[in-house]
């Protein structure tokens, strides 16, 4: 028989149990055993909301309804959590807390472009009408392709948002299925429909193209080019609404459209105006179909000395910043987007908490703004 001491040395049978100086060995101590790791702590090491309740005293669902604002946790409970979270740096995952509730708090908003003024005063009203519901506003950028705000869709919706905002009505069909049968409520914004079940908030750009088109022709012009550029369905519903106008009037002729599949630009719009003058010389007011178009024709007709409206009138939309500026300042249609942004976002809070709205379709119209150049 062996003897093995607790540093795993072993021992001659003959041999009495001890240490070197002859003094009896003690039993094995038992091993130390290890800090349980806490299962919630991720292995990033970033704080928790477990952290954030073990600092203030208090369970972790009593911090987490303490930090969510809820009714019923106790005001001295409330300041202790977030004192505590403040000095931890504690950041809610959002993944988490919607996994926890089974409720998102993201709302894609899907718009075709960060460079148009048009869509930043839309978002931006869209992020002061939801914030403070406790919702957060996720941007997507379709660039007027139908097929990458297909993927879009496709990624924003397999996280299950909350609700959803997309612009206009032209979208493949695969787009249409996803939205239809995903269950997350959706508003339309910028674009009008009657169909039943959809939700949407804008105007007619159809009617404004008709409306700009006659107030030219009630100031005396005869001869109105029109010229686009992008040439997205918003831009062609606006040129439908011009050439419906000069039906009306007996004077529509299509040899007046100057179509750019660019995008829109004030450089595009002060070369586009020098090819309206050069190939149709008898042209005497110009509707551009956006305002930074328009404002690139009034310059080049600065540089150029033709006078306006003198020799020729000159007619934006969308009434965007600097406009009112320009010299002469700038005819336009001032399109309601801060309204659109709160509208539909308010909508949509509505569809969030199972409510029906009013109306599925709402109208906010549109502002002829008559400056100095028409």
């Amino acid at each position: 028989m062996q003897l093995v001491d607790r540093f795993g040395q072993r021992y001659p049978s003959h041999l009495r149990a001890s240490n070197i100086e002859g003094k009896p060995l003690s039993a094995p101590s038992p091993p130390v055993p290890l800090a349980k790791p806490d299962s919630k702590r991720r292995s990033s090491g970033r704080t928790t909301l477990t952290d954030v309740a073990k600092a203030a005293g208090v369970s972790p669902i009593t911090a987490s309804r303490a930090l969510r604002g809820e009714r019923g946790v106790a005001q001295e409970l409330v300041q202790r959590v977030k004192a505590a979270a403040e000095q931890l740096g504690y950041v809610p995952d959002p993944a988490a807390r919607a996994l926890a509730s089974q409720r998102s708090v993201q709302v894609p908003v899907l718009v075709p472009l960060l460079s148009n003024a048009l869509f930043v005063d839309v978002l931006e009203s869209v992020h002061r009408t939801l914030f403070p519901h406790g919702y957060q506003a996720l941007i997507g950028v379709t660039h007027y392709d139908p097929l990458e705000e297909e993927q879009l869709l496709r990624t924003y919706l397999a996280h299950r948002p909350a609700g959803l905002l997309v612009t206009g009505f032209d979208r493949t069909e695969a787009s249409r299925h996803l939205i239809a049968t995903s269950g997350v409520p959706c508003v339309h914004l910028m674009e009008m429909t009657p169909a039943p079940g959809v939700f949407c908030v804008g105007f007619s750009q159809q009617d404004a193209g008709h409306g700009m088109t006659a107030h030219l022709l009630s100031r005396g012009y005869k001869t109105i080019a029109f010229v686009a550029a992008q040439l997205d369905p918003r831009t062609m519903q606006r040129a439908e609404g011009y050439r419906r106008c000069l039906r009306e009037a007996g004077l529509y002729d299509p040899r007046l459209e100057l179509l750019s599949p660019q995008p829109s630009s004030i450089r595009l719009g002060a070369e586009l105006l020098e090819e309206v003058l050069r190939t149709r010389p008898g042209v005497d007011a110009v509707f551009f179909c956006n305002d930074d178009l328009a404002q690139g024709g009034l310059l080049a007709a600065q540089r150029l000395g033709v006078a306006v409206p003198g020799r020729v009138a000159i007619a934006g939309f969308n009434d965007l910043a600097g406009s009112d500026q320009m010299l002469p300042p700038l005819t336009t249609v001032r399109t309601p987007r801060s309204a659109i942004g709160e509208a539909s976002a308010q909508m949509l809070l509505s569809l969030m908490r199972g409510e029906v709205p009013v109306k599925n379709s709402v109208n906010l119209g549109f502002e002829l703004t008559v400056r100095g150049s028409t």
